[in-house]
């Protein structure tokens, strides 16, 4: 016999389908829905679905049923949307699935495909049943919807603690099961829609950006340094920021990278500067990315911009100088947070003076090479003063009250090798002293 596409049911399965039915209408009946215009009733009015079809062979049953109820190779296409709004909502199919389930149907071939499934397919006891999942969608709800490990703890507190007996099978899911079933199950998603993702939040503090200079000085970069722990007890913090064009660098030390700490100390790090400052760039820490910092920055107008997502150059300056002037001067063990003081004062009276006076820094020059592809050559070398100095008219770029003149007495007070065997010295006597 010939398959009907209008009826979507192989004619010798007639019979067996019948009955199938009629099995079906017993966990839902659906026979006062049989046109479009009930359906749009049924879809007007209800906000839920307080029913479901807990297995393929009833979604597809259903599914057939309706399709022939309602003629569905006749209808218009406006009311063949209707028909699958109505679909999705009943069976808890995705739209591409009722799209491809459809097409089985008219092809005769949808309740073939689900005998051929059930023919080749292992099949396991089903240990989850509606009672088990009823009661994890109730403790859900009653708890507020903890984490995993969480919910199963408090489903064996039940059984064994609180001697419920319900809750035996239930209390021997896994922490992974519970997953799959807050996600995927539509009896436990009927009983307990409450249940989201938890979202990450966004902070709306400086602009996610790449860091652009326009061959300006002032636009700097900022890091944080730990100086490792000893016992669980936290070391000293290094504020480490650096010009992107003058490579000109400021170092400051901290008990912590709290507020307290952290602004007072920008304040200072800021005064050590003499140029303006037109841009602060960090990476998305809370220690720079926060209200009080954003504020600070504000004050003094100047820009606040942090690094994109998986753009790891973004602030690859700051984090080499990390490794090539802290980690190298000041090595990787534990300071106490008692130090912070002392060191922060080496910091400012002796050790940014030699690297911005007398530390000798490559800069880059750009060329194409055979390809065309635009390379960077680092083929200048120079203290970052003398990069200040370099730049096509410098002097607008000095803070009120500071001049070449008044800097040029500090930056040739002493050779570049005087300037280094001091500065060790100072640092031996503060290291030394911890």
């Amino acid at each position: 016999m010939q398959n009907d596409p209008r009826k979507g049911v192989i004619g010798a399965n007639r019979t067996q389908y019948s009955t199938m039915t009629v099995a079906m209408n017993i966990v839902m009946n659906t026979d006062c829905i049989a046109s479009i215009e009930d359906i749009e009733k049924f879809l007007q009015g209800t906000r839920k679905v307080d029913f479901f079809l807990d297995s393929r062979k009833d979604r597809y049953l259903f599914l057939s049923d309706v399709l022939i109820k309602v003629k569905y190779n006749q209808l218009r296409k406006k009311d063949n949307i209707t028909v699958k709004r109505y679909l999705r909502k009943v069976s808890g199919y995705s739209k591409k699935q009722i799209k491809r389930l459809i097409d089985k149907w008219k092809k005769g071939k949808l309740l073939s495909s689900l005998e051929k499934i059930e023919r080749s397919r292992n099949k396991f006891d089903c240990k989850y049943g509606p009672k088990e999942i009823s009661l994890l969608a109730r403790a859900d709800e009653a708890l507020n919807f903890p984490n995993g490990h969480a919910l199963k703890e408090s489903l064996m507190r039940e059984y064994m603690i609180f001697k419920k007996e319900e809750f035996e099978v239930i209390s021997q899911i896994s922490v992974s099961h519970i997953y799959n079933l807050r996600k995927t199950n539509l009896q436990y998603r009927s009983m307990a829609m409450h249940y989201v993702k938890t979202n990450p939040t966004r902070v709306n503090i400086g602009e996610r950006k790449k860091p652009d200079n326009q061959g300006k000085p002032g636009c700097l970069r900022v890091d944080s340094v730990h100086q490792g722990d000893f016992n669980g007890v936290k070391g000293v913090y290094h504020i480490n920021i650096v010009d992107e064009v003058t490579q000109w660098e400021v170092v400051g030390c901290v008990e912590g990278i709290s507020e307290r700490f952290l602004l007072p100390l920008l304040e200072e790090l800021f005064l050590q500067i003499p140029f303006e400052i037109i841009n602060f760039h960090s990476d998305n820490g809370s220690e720079y990315i926060n209200r009080r910092v954003a504020k600070l920055l504000n004050k003094l107008n100047i820009s606040q911009t942090k690094s994109r997502s998986r753009k790891s150059n973004d602030n690859a300056l700051a984090e080499g100088k990390n490794g090539a002037v802290i980690r190298k001067h000041i090595g990787r063990n534990h300071i106490a947070k008692k130090y912070a003081f002392s060191l922060n004062e080496f910091y400012h009276q002796c050790f940014n003076p030699f690297l911005n006076y007398h530390r000798v820094c490559s800069f880059a020059t750009d060329y194409a090479d055979k390809r065309g592809k635009i390379r960077k050559k680092y083929d200048v070398h120079m203290t970052p003063y003398e990069k200040l100095k370099s730049l096509e008219k410098s002097d607008m770029f000095l803070k009120d009250g500071i001049a070449f003149e008044k800097l040029d007495k500090i930056a040739y007070a002493e050779s570049d090798i005087e300037a280094g065997e001091r500065m060790k010295k100072e640092k031996e006597k503060v290291l030394k002293s911890r």
